[in-house]
């Protein structure tokens, strides 16, 4: 299986070359972890800088923790090798980590409860106040109601994807409602949905409903994203147009 993309570690994401160290303490996986999925070819290459050391990037962090979740939901290595060939190439570690919020909503939350220090080192950065109160209003991140308030309830995952729109210029205020949005729409759309199928099955075993909804969460979680991302983006293209 071929994943190397041709791109070089970090490059297009503003983000510094990482050595495998790095990588590995980032992703909360061991180097031994890091460098099996590389001979396994679950991971590309790292490129390879002066002393041939090598330097790994987000692309690296955010298939990582794509091969992790895959884990979680019981895949074996094959299987995962499987997924990945069938992904596009070009993937970058945004696309990467909308996989991997795919993949996790087949399943209950990841959330792991870490400690601030934790928490900077699992963003690759320090984090100040207003960063925390941001990835709270984005319901990345949950203070520990028992804690002083420096223990965090995260998904590892979601926070990734959390720290890059703490560059989006966006008060809390402004990320807020952006979710509640999300919310409302979303649970209006799972409400219809889990209504049609109902509809569809209960009149010939009331028991297809449960099995349904493990086949169906998926394909509908997939759908919506897909539909989503294009109806952005068609937006945004007419909000520049009329710019």
């Amino acid at each position: 299986m071929t994943t190397d993309t041709g791109k070089g570690a970090g490059e297009g994401t503003g983000e510094s070359a990482l050595t495998v160290d790095e990588l590995a303490a980032r992703a909360g996986v061991t180097v031994r972890t890091v460098r099996f999925y590389g001979t396994k070819g679950l991971l590309p290459p790292p490129v390879i800088g002066p002393r041939r050391v090598g330097h790994y990037g987000s692309d690296h962090l955010a298939r990582l923790a794509l091969i992790e979740e895959l884990q979680r939901q019981g895949m074996t290595l094959a299987a995962i090798e499987r997924y990945l060939r069938q992904l596009p190439p070009d993937l970058t570690p945004r696309d990467l980590a909308l996989q991997r919020a795919v993949v996790a909503s087949w399943a209950p939350d990841g959330v792991e409860t870490v400690t601030r220090e934790a928490l900077h080192a699992r963003a690759g950065r320090v984090l100040a106040e207003g960063d925390v109160e941001r990835l709270v209003a984005m319901g990345v991140v949950e203070r520990d109601g028992d804690s002083d308030g420096d223990v965090f309830r995260v998904d590892p995952g979601l926070l990734r994807l959390g720290v890059e729109l703490l560059d989006v210029p966006l008060s809390p205020e402004s990320v807020l409602a952006a979710r509640n949005v999300l919310i409302e729409h979303a649970r209006a759309a799972a409400h219809e949905l889990s209504g049609l199928f109902r509809d569809a099955v209960a009149e010939r075993d009331p028991q297809a409903v449960k099995s349904l909804s493990a086949y169906m969460q998926p394909l509908v979680v997939q759908g919506l994203l897909t539909t989503f991302q294009r109806s952005l983006r068609d937006e945004l293209r007419e909000w520049l147009a009329e710019g």
